[in-house]
């Protein structure tokens, strides 16, 4: 009889263990609507882009770290001009659809997860789908000739020639 009141209780004790277990599984987290890590930041100059983009700066560069890091929110439609910058660049695509193009070369679709690595001196660009918003992690180092030369805005054909 005791082997079976044992027995009894570790199947209840299992059984609770499997209900917890399977709540903390649905629980969300609080997060903002887009399901963004990082807050949007402030809003970018549109001296640089096309469209409404945020940019929050998550690791000023020091003496010890000259590697800025920013987190940067593309509304949709929304895309930067054609730049380069002589120290490469580091994409983390956060979430939402993305766009990368080099200069000369289809365009890439980003999604959550993806990572690009845009060489030194390339001209490229990046943004937000046409109707999908787009967040990415910039790492860009800095170097002697500057982080980032700014071109020419990308063209609506440029932007809408997207290979399906």
């Amino acid at each position: 009889m005791k082997n079976n009141t044992i027995g009894s209780t570790l199947i209840a004790l299992l059984i609770s263990l499997a209900s917890f277990d399977a709540k903390a599984q649905t629980r969300t987290e609080s997060v903002t609507d887009t399901g963004a890590i990082f807050p949007k930041g402030q809003q970018a100059p549109n001296t640089n882009f096309t469209g409404t983009v945020w940019v929050q700066q998550l690791i000023e560069p020091d003496s010890a770290f000259n590697i800025p890091v920013g987190y940067v929110t593309f509304e949709p439609g929304a895309r930067s001009y054609w730049h380069s910058h002589a120290g490469g660049q580091v994409l983390l695509a956060m979430g939402g659809i993305g766009y990368y193009q080099e200069r000369g070369k289809p365009i890439q679709i980003l999604r959550k997860g993806d990572a690009v690595k845009c060489p030194p001196n390339i001209p490229h660009w990046h943004g937000a789908s046409p109707t999908v918003g787009f967040m990415q992690v910039a790492i860009t180092p800095n170097t002697a000739k500057g982080r980032v030369t700014w071109m020419q805005p990308v063209t609506d054909a440029e932007y809408n020639n997207v290979k399906k």
